[in-house]
C-alpha cells in the first residue's frame, strides 16, 4: 500500500528525510529506500538523469507516491541549493 506523507512547512530536511525514506541495514544492505517499498532512492535520479518523466518513474513503481518522489526531488534541492550558497 503507498505511503501518503503530510509534510509540514517548515520542517527540517533530516525530519523530513526520515519520513520520506528508510535505511534499514537488514533490507537492501541498508540502502535508502523510499519508506514502506523496497525501492532505492537512488531510482529515482537514475530514472531522471536517463530523461525519463517522474510519471514514467511512478507508473514502473507504483509503491512509491508522488508526495514521496516530489519531497525527496525538493530535499536534494534544498541541499544543493544550501550548499552552493555557502561556498
Amino acid at each position: 500500500m503507498p505511503v501518503t506523507l503530510n509534510l509540514a512547512a517548515g520542517t527540517d530536511r533530516v525530519r523530513q528525510l526520515a519520513l520520506l525514506t528508510d535505511a534499514d541495514p537488514g533490507r537492501l544492505g541498508g540502502v535508502r529506500t523510499f519508506r514502506g517499498t523496497r525501492v532505492p532512492v537512488r531510482a529515482l535520479f537514475d530514472y531522471l538523469r536517463a530523461e525519463d518523466p517522474l510519471e514514467v518513474f511512478l507508473e514502473d513503481f507504483p509503491g512509491v507516491t508522488r508526495e514521496q518522489a516530489e519531497g525527496v526531488i525538493d530535499l536534494a534541492a534544498e541541499g544543493f541549493l544550501s550548499e552552493a550558497s555557502t561556498q
